[in-house]
């Protein structure tokens, strides 16, 4: 009788597929503070570049407006001001380096924030409601035209970018001063609206009422970030929390806000 073949069975190795390799003890952990401290310099980068931008912003918006006796350029200055005091508390939190300082510092970042909308709130009603009732007829300026247009033009892309990054990183504080510039992208529009139909038109009514509408939207948001309702790190995000405790508390917290949609 012949002797049947005697097939030995080798455990087949990782390379070939079959068997996945199982990934070393604490990669996920480490790539997740890897990515963690991208995202937070990404967002330091960010608010650099927005306080520097709004600082020229609001030396060209308040020159220019007290030369053409334009509240709403005026307004917008001072708007880029408290934007500056916005930013500047984000990148106090992002300074520090260690992740778990960074969420030490995000409650009192986010009641400057939130200050900062009502006091931007405040500014524009009252302003608003001053030009509305003086009936004053401010001078044609192409100076604040080019600046609304400029603005109208880089603020979305700053906004949209750290939105994204605090998103990602869970930071309730990013996403909220995201909100901050693209409220500076509502008000570039309304102010370019206001002094073109002033300059064409002769409109001087137009942009208060806006004004109005944008001070109803900064009491909405100045309002979310100081009951801390800006962002969370969804469960199962795209890294790991780098301990237990995060974990537990990304996978506890509620993403229905419109921040996580």
């Amino acid at each position: 009788m012949d002797q049947l073949p005697i097939i030995t069975s080798k455990p087949a190795s990782p390379a070939s597929g079959t068997i996945p390799a199982s990934a070393p003890a604490g990669a996920d952990e480490a790539a997740g503070r890897q990515r963690r401290e991208v995202l937070a310099r990404r967002i330091r980068l960010l608010v650099g570049a927005t306080i520097a931008y709004n600082v020229v912003e609001a030396i060209v918006a308040i020159t220019a407006g007290h030369r053409a006796d334009s509240t709403a350029l005026i307004g917008f200055g001072l708007d880029s001001v408290i934007e500056v005091s916005s930013a500047a508390a984000v990148a106090w939190q992002f300074s520090a380096r260690e992740h778990a300082r960074r969420e030490a510092r995000e409650h009192l970042a986010l009641r400057i924030i939130a200050v900062s909308f009502f006091a931007l709130a405040a500014y524009v009603s009252v302003e608003s409601v001053r030009a509305l009732l003086s009936g004053g007829h401010a001078q044609e300026s192409s100076v604040g035209i080019a600046l609304a247009a400029l603005s109208l033009l880089i603020m979305p892309f700053l906004s949209a970018a750290q939105r994204r990054a605090g998103r990602e990183l869970g930071s309730a504080t990013a996403v909220a001063d995201s909100k901050q510039t693209l409220l500076c992208t509502y008000l570039s529009a309304i102010l370019l609206i206001g002094l073109l139909l002033n300059a064409v038109v002769g409109w001087s009514w137009a942009d208060p009422i806006a004004g109005l509408a944008i001070a109803v939207i900064a009491v909405r948001e100045g309002r979310q970030a100081w009951r801390g309702e800006g962002c969370c790190a969804p469960a199962g995000g795209r890294f790991s929390a780098a301990s237990p405790d995060e974990a537990a508390s990304a996978n506890a917290c509620s993403c229905g806000d419109d921040c996580c949609r």
